[in-house]
């Protein structure tokens, strides 16, 4: 009978919070080094390229893969048999490691969590509470897997209550491309088949801090229906040509996992959850000899890239004009330098709120480009911590009152816009720019100064200047409302040949 003190699990669950911040598993850099070998479209390789790249120089210099840094969540079995030395509860002892991690002087990461989720959406400062899921197992071990999971690809989530004859394949090649590039593609699709709608989804959620393995089932061949359905999704999804970023490319899903349960005969509940570019977990067991340890990972698991900018144009932000953005192309990849500003939700609800009032902005817009981004702290020498973009689809509606009444003329984020975003920017001849998803302390490295400008109150997601030097950015819909997460795609799927492409 082992007994487990109240601290080895609390500095546990923060050690390994620190741990997955700035290493991938190395299951994941195996499979996107080797998607990165395969892939044939020059975008979606340079996009993987810069994940890739990104990914060692956290690891090198233990600061956050993504500048979303999760909500905290953790699955534990509990040994029938263990015993507790402390007084705490287990969400207790998991929220302190949670609470030291998230806080930790020398990492700082970012506290994404909000109280009162519908209504004032007020930070926790600390990034708890945390989601625990608990299973009473036979033993006398602890046995726990943490995960942090990002806003991205967790808002991307799917569940249908299917009729038992409905086809789950026709169904998840129906929804990934409602997905996007949101989720930051490639990465994992996790399903989960069978029981309730809650078990269905938890299914899904443990199902996705498998190891990747993919290629071994391939290699051996399927042993059950679970096993054929990933192997047929795997083949499918990537034949939609979405790729990396969404750019069109050969490789969408590095994985898909298929877990199921008994289910009613009337019901077939089903739940697809991606797992992002910024892939992170870590197991650990517990069994009374003291707090769990971390090897780091070796650093030749990571390939060695260089990124090629020489056929990138150079941008002034300090002296754009209209008639500059004129003359960008779709897909066209550029260097940015010079000062542009940031905003994203709350601060973009607030300008837009404003302006309904009649009241005057605290920072003049007048031929400038913002970046939707919500960065991490810095520390020590750092101008900004891990600078990644926010999804910007979540900012489409601001879109037209900030083109018509503020003078932007552009936008840097992640991912796709909408139809509304994508008319308002070719009305108004603006541009609109994304950086890698999953890149964020690349992406980090060109901001060379940065300060608050306005909306200091709303912590990370204060309006900043940023004064950046080379930044890489592609154009994903130019002055003409030219969009490349259309044509990219429709491109590539037409290319694999392996699904009919629908005109519309």
């Amino acid at each position: 009978m082992a007994t487990i003190r109240n601290e080895d699990l609390i500095q546990s669950v923060a050690d390994a919070f620190q741990y997955i911040s700035y290493y991938h598993p190395a299951d994941y850099i195996r499979g996107l080094a080797k998607a990165y070998e395969r892939e044939q479209s020059a975008a979606a390789r340079d996009a993987m390229a810069q994940i890739l790249i990104n990914s060692r120089m956290s690891a090198e210099g233990h600061r956050p893969i993504c500048q979303d840094t999760g909500i905290a969540i953790a699955f534990v079995r509990v040994g029938m048999d263990v015993r507790w030395e402390g007084g705490m509860t287990l969400q207790q002892m998991v929220d302190e490691g949670v609470r030291r991690a998230y806080t930790d002087k020398d990492n700082p990461l970012r506290a994404s969590v909000l109280a009162d989720p519908d209504g004032k959406r007020k930070s926790t400062g600390d990034n708890t509470p945390a989601v625990v899921h608990v299973e009473l197992v036979p033993g006398d071990k602890l046995d726990v897997i943490v995960a942090a999971k990002g806003g991205g690809s967790e808002n991307k989530s799917k569940f249908a209550m299917m009729l038992p004859s409905d086809s789950i394949v026709d169904w998840v090649l129906s929804v990934v491309p409602t997905m996007g590039a949101d989720w930051c593609p490639p990465g994992i699709l996790s399903l989960g088949i069978g029981g309730t709608p809650e078990k269905a989804m938890l299914l899904a959620k443990w199902g996705m801090m498998d190891p990747i393995d993919i290629q071994d089932l391939i290699a051996r061949g399927p042993k059950s229906r679970a096993e054929e359905l990933r192997l047929e999704l795997y083949d499918k999804v990537n034949a939609l040509g979405i790729g990396a970023q969404g750019l069109g490319g050969l490789t969408t899903v590095l994985d898909v996992k298929v877990n199921d349960y008994p289910t009613h005969a009337a019901s077939k509940p089903v739940a697809l959850l991606p797992n992002c570019a910024a892939t992170r977990h870590q197991h650990f067991v517990l069994d009374g000899s003291g707090p769990a340890v971390f090897t780091p990972p070796d650093l030749s698991d990571w390939p060695k890239l260089a990124l090629d900018f020489k056929t990138s144009r150079r941008v002034n932000l300090d002296t754009l004009t209209k008639a500059d953005l004129a003359t960008w192309k779709s897909g066209e990849t550029l260097l940015l330098s010079g000062k542009l500003l940031t905003g994203r939700d709350a601060a973009h609800k607030r300008m837009v709120d404003m302006m309904a009032r009649g009241e005057k902005l605290p920072v003049d817009f007048t031929n400038r480009f913002i970046y939707y981004v919500g960065p991490v702290n810095a520390v020590r020498e750092e101008a900004v911590g891990p600078a990644g973009p926010t999804t910007s689809s979540r900012m489409d509606k601001f879109v037209e009152p900030m083109l018509a009444k503020t003078g932007l003329i552009g936008m840097v984020g992640k991912s796709e816009r909408g139809p509304v975003a994508i008319e308002s920017i070719k009305k108004h001849a603006a541009a609109y720019c994304i950086a890698v998803g999953g890149a964020a302390y690349l992406v980090s490295k060109a901001i060379k100064k940065a300060r608050v400008v306005a909306f200091e109150d709303l912590g990370m997601e204060a309006i900043h200047e940023f004064e950046v030097v080379d930044m890489p950015v592609t154009v994903a819909v130019d002055a003409g409302g030219n969009a490349v997460h259309k044509t990219g795609p429709a491109e590539w799927r037409a290319k694999i040949g392996k699904i009919p492409v629908v005109v519309a």
